[in-house]
This record gives structure tokens, sequence and C-alpha cells, in this order.
């Protein structure tokens, strides 16, 4: 991916660890599976909050990466209750 110039942050924040760390590692099998040729994204967890970074060269490919990984993050939720 050449330079990203725009990126969002999301953060996800749970009611305990153990669900934060069951979405984080579900979302994190993804992550070098889908990014494209316009996007990149990182996760990370520290305790029970969930950072997705999501980075673009375009605005559209922002949006485009951020509904994927709302998605994403939105299956992983419902899975892990």
């Amino acid at each position: 991916m050449p330079e990203a110039v725009h990126d969002a942050v999301l953060e996800f924040e749970y009611d305990d660890g153990e669900r934060a760390r069951i979405v984080e590692r579900s979302v994190r099998q993804e992550i070098g599976e889908i990014s494209g040729d316009r996007t990149k994204a990182t996760i990370s967890r520290d305790g029970c909050l969930v950072e997705l970074t999501v980075l673009a060269e375009d605005l559209v490919a922002l949006r485009a990466g951020v509904n994927t990984w709302l998605t994403l993050v939105s299956v992983a939720e419902r899975c892990s209750n």
C-alpha cells in the first residue's frame, strides 16, 4: 500500500477482559487476510479496551475499510455472547 494519508481509530470497551480478548483474537485473524491495496488495519488490546486502527490512502477506501472492520467486530461480539 502506498503512503496512508487518512486514518480512523476505533475503540471498543468491554465489561471484562475475557470478552475483549475473544473479540480481539477473532478480528486479528483477518488483519493480514482482507487488507486491500488501499487500506491497512492494526488491532491491539489493553485489558478491557480493544483498539482498531484503519489506515487508507483515500477517503473512499477509509470508509470502506471502517465499514468492513466494524462489521467484523460486530460479528465477533455477537459470537462472544
